[in-house]
């Protein structure tokens, strides 16, 4: 059996796999964010490896540990956790919806070097980077800077808690601006772009996500029950952990994952470099780039009004059945979900526009439900015009679990929805990189094949279609009169 362990946007889980993909045993446990000011989000990165240890060892309590032949951990690209050179966490986590640095990739727009750092990174800059984060370090906590010995992803960090060996895995680093996808390796010149020379030391060596990049230490055997000697795979980006985990081995079809953010990706062999899409990365198959468009826009929207504004529905499922109490045409309520930020303006603020004396909780519902697939749609139409076909959208996230949302999408996308056996892909993802590290799958295709299912289809209705043609438009004028206020 392979473990897979997921560092998500709220929480971190433990699934224990077997070689066919079927879920063995499942432990989670929420996280706690913490939110100091406006436009930062963080987390103390001791009460995060605590938290996996304990998550780890609820699986280790119920099974054999000696029948786990490999693990590999997944989490959230971007933001930023600094390993200090006193041998502890310089600073608490920097979470991928913070916004603090939002005037850097601003500044290197205009002043050229979001242009010359293209040519070499393949991708936009953006304010969750850790390439941003590192500026805005370096120029208001100096001290913290001064004393970097590494500087990690999240799921890099924890393995290298697990193992005492530092690397930075190629998917999760190729998202950071720090990396040079041209060579695949760091770059002294890129980095003196953003003024960063000085941080080169403390980019880790790169590793694959099927690399064997450490194993278990007897002082980590202890804590979290796992055999010592067992080996780490070098594991994954969350989304490329959730493309894998649905058979995205070829051009075919586009991921879409409807989690804390939205994710929206296909493969190719080749970069999109016309900037018309906003990230290439590298994917987890060699030869293949990730193409993604992504924003902090999905259901962290409802997790957040659902904690602050609605605090009495007990879950998504009830929120959902308030929203399939309105007809598609009785509401007209529109909603820009940039609770967290928005697509491209890290200033924006979510707006819910249209209300009269007539709207219920159920219209509202609804509307913010739209109002997600909606920017998901802004995302995937670029995706969409640097292909020649698309066959499925291939859906996951918290939207996957409902069939209600699934038809959502299936009927504001215009395409089918394909629905994965397992909701939980990001474990799965890293259960499959355990599995080929540890030898039981040649390669990840083959890996797909054995462990990958699909559970249903939800076909569009054409019927639906002008009226959310209609709704998009409104969406879209909305947003773009948004642009156009100061934050």
């Amino acid at each position: 059996m392979y473990l897979g362990i997921d560092n998500g946007g709220s929480s971190v889980k433990a699934i224990l796999f077997d070689k066919t993909g079927r879920q063995i045993l499942q432990a989670s446990e929420e996280l706690t964010m913490i939110t100091p000011q406006s436009g930062h989000t963080e987390r103390d990165m001791e009460a995060l490896w605590q938290a996996n240890i304990r998550v780890i060892r609820q699986i280790t309590s119920r099974v054999d540990p000696q029948s786990i032949k490999g693990a590999a951990i997944t989490g959230h690209g971007k933001g930023l956790y600094l390993w200090g050179k006193d041998n502890k966490p310089a600073t608490n986590g920097i979470y991928s919806a913070d916004s603090r640095a939002w005037a850097y990739p601003q500044k290197w727009a205009k002043d050229g070097t979001a242009d010359k750092a293209f040519i070499k990174t393949y991708q936009s800059l953006l304010a969750s980077q850790p390439v941003s984060l590192l500026c805005w370090i370096r120029d208001n906590q100096p001290q913290i800077y001064k004393n970097i010995h590494w500087i990690f992803e999240c799921k890099d960090y924890i393995r290298f808690r697990l193992t005492g060996e530092a690397y930075a895995e190629l998917t999760d680093i190729s998202g950071s601006s720090l990396l040079n996808l041209e060579t695949r390796t760091y770059d002294k010149e890129l980095l003196s772009l953003y003024g960063l020379e000085d941080i080169y030391e403390a980019l880790p060596p790169l590793r694959r996500s099927s690399d064997i990049c450490g194993k278990i230490t007897a002082q980590t055997a202890k804590l979290t029950g796992l055999p010592e000697g067992l080996t780490i795979a070098g594991g994954m980006f969350d989304i490329d952990a959730c493309a894998i985990a649905m058979d995205i081995t070829n051009d075919e079809n586009i991921a879409v994952i409807a989690g804390t953010w939205s994710i929206n990706e296909y493969i190719a062999k080749n970069p999109v470099l016309d900037k018309s899409i906003m990230m290439n990365s590298l994917y987890c198959m060699d030869d293949y780039y990730l193409i993604e468009e992504c924003s902090p826009t999905s259901m962290g929207n409802l997790a957040w009004i659902m904690e602050n504004v609605m605090p009495d529905i007990p879950s998504y499922p009830a929120f959902i059945e308030m929203a399939e109490t309105v007809a598609l045409d009785e509401q007209q309520l529109v909603f820009l979900p940039f609770i967290f930020g928005s697509n491209y303006n890290p200033l924006a603020k979510a707006v819910l526009l249209g209300m009269d004396s007539h709207n219920t909780r159920n219209h509202i519902a609804r509307a913010i439900l739209e109002g997600i697939c909606f920017c998901h749609k802004v995302h995937v139409d670029k995706l969409l015009a640097n292909r020649e076909s698309t066959k499925a959208i291939r859906l996951a996230g918290g939207a996957a679990q409902s069939r209600f949302c699934a038809q959502l999408f299936a009927d504001i996308l215009e395409m089918p929805v394909e629905l994965m056996a397992t909701d939980e892909l990001g474990t799965l993802g890293a259960a499959m990189a355990a599995a080929v590290a540890a030898g039981e799958y040649a390669n990840f295709k083959e890996a797909a094949k054995a462990m990958v299912n699909i559970k249903s289809r939800v076909e569009p209705q054409v019927e639906n279609f002008p009226i959310y043609r209609e709704k998009y438009t409104r969406y879209r004028q909305a947003a773009d009169a948004l642009e156009k206020f100061p934050s």
